[in-house]
């Protein structure tokens, strides 16, 4: 089942005016989008730091948002990226230039992608509710969707269609758990009784 465009324009248009914006006086946008890049970039090997400062940016509400807002931003741009994965895939689909292998690998990764696209847009709820840690457990599942989806090219030594797609939505779910994590709040100390 394909998300329809104005369904994600409702998403987006909500996740826009939820995210929570910088107080006034504190360090500019361009400061916070790009130091949380390198941040994550920093504590992650498979990280892209050039993906990141490149992708946040291109969301127009990113430019006002806090760490909050960036996470769903990346959210935002995952679920883009997995319905027009899902565009792509019915297109290959149609193709008459693929073998039978791989048109079984793209059903696959159609049924991912669908799964995914519905795990975003879960996610983002669960995530504006303040369940940050589910939020990462399903962001995780839509991460270990992309990479099933290439490996079940790659097992067969085929060359993926979707080698891109697969590689920017796991990029930009990894940007959105690395986010969340740092906006995480802090669990209240305990205090010891003597």
């Amino acid at each position: 089942m394909m998300l329809q465009p104005s369904f994600l324009c409702f998403s987006f248009y909500l996740c826009a005016l939820l995210l929570i914006t910088l107080p006034i006086g504190t360090s500019s946008t361009k400061d916070i989008i790009n130091e949380t890049c390198e941040t994550c970039a920093n504590q992650s090997i498979i990280l892209s730091y050039g993906l990141c400062s490149t992708s946040l940016p291109a969301v127009p509400v990113s430019h006002s948002a806090n760490l909050e807002g960036l996470a769903l931003v990346a959210m935002e741009l995952a679920l883009e990226n997995a319905t027009s994965t899902l565009e792509t895939i019915e297109r290959l689909l149609g193709s008459t230039s693929l073998d039978n292998y791989a048109l079984g690998c793209l059903a696959d990764c159609s049924e991912l992608y669908t799964d995914a696209a519905w795990t975003i847009v879960n996610s983002i709820g669960v995530f504006l509710s303040g369940n940050y840690e589910v939020t990462r457990t399903w962001m995780s599942s839509v991460m270990e969707a992309a990479s099933t989806c290439q490996q079940g090219f790659t097992e067969r030594g085929e060359v993926s269609p979707l080698t891109q797609e697969n590689y920017n939505l796991f990029q930009l779910c990894g940007i959105a758990l690395c986010i969340i994590h740092l906006a995480t709040p802090a669990a209240p100390s305990q205090s010891i009784h003597t």
